[in-house]
């Protein structure tokens, strides 16, 4: 099993650990701060350090409870003392693009009532996918306004874990048209932007909205009769 430093500090980019198993290509550790990616965000990349040798770590793979590193060539052996250190930039920049979707998920259910059908990003692009029945330039621009309204309002974005039980009260807590929380999991980490977004998300986020930047709506498309699709890229102020 690997601790996920990820859930309890997004700003962490680097952190001691020890391998305790070696898979085909890859290490485990018993405690990473390497994101394995998931709804929508990928994985981390990086560098694991032993002593003069650094090892590169092209993405992370999840085996249940664990994380595989993989590495790009030889792996160091079981026992090995590492430090782990996340290309941060990157990271820094996947954690405004998750945010950003939060706060533009949060408009639409708010002001719209539509529920999310799909949605992907990379560093600073991203798409969304609602279940709306109309789409036009007009909604795209006002959209845009609403969501660079809600980044200057300054919100506090924080995280918690709740039980399943006392999550499952909290309405509205899943915004995807399909439910896609595994019924083992008993505990929910909630990602929640003060006074507009509150959802279940495993996902590494900024600590306040005005960190995300400015967000572009750059496209808009019909992917079905009632299925929409809005297109953000996000810059620095």
């Amino acid at each position: 099993m690997t601790r996920p430093l990820y859930h309890e500090d997004s700003y962490l980019k680097e952190f001691h650990a020890t391998i305790v198993e070696k898979v085909d290509g890859g290490v485990i550790l018993h405690q990473s701060a390497f994101y394995p990616g998931g709804g929508g965000q990928p994985s981390d990349e990086g560098i694991l350090k032993a002593g003069s040798i650094e090892y590169s770590v092209t993405r992370i793979k999840r085996n249940y409870a664990s994380l595989i590193h993989v590495i790009d060539g030889e792996t160091p052996e079981i026992g090995t003392e590492i430090t782990g250190v996340i290309n941060w930039g990157r990271r820094y920049q996947l954690m405004r693009t998750h945010t950003g979707l939060h706060i533009l998920c949060g408009i639409i259910w708010r002001d719209y009532g539509a529920l999310v059908t799909g949605g992907d990003m990379q560093p600073l692009k991203a798409r969304m996918d609602f279940e709306l029945e109309h789409m036009s330039a007009d909604f795209a621009k006002d959209v845009e306004q609403k969501v660079n309204a809600e980044v200057a309002a300054s919100r506090p974005v924080s995280t918690d874990f709740l039980e399943r039980e006392q999550a499952m009260k909290i309405p509205d807590l899943i915004r995807t048209k399909i439910n896609l929380l595994p019924t083992d999991i008993k505990q929910i980490r909630v990602v929640n932007i003060h006074n507009l977004d509150m959802q279940a998300d495993g996902g590494t986020h900024v600590a306040n909205t005005t960190e995300v930047g400015l967000i572009r709506v750059v496209g808009h498309e019909s992917k079905g009769r009632i299925n929409k699709r809005l297109r953000i890229e996000i810059a620095d102020k």
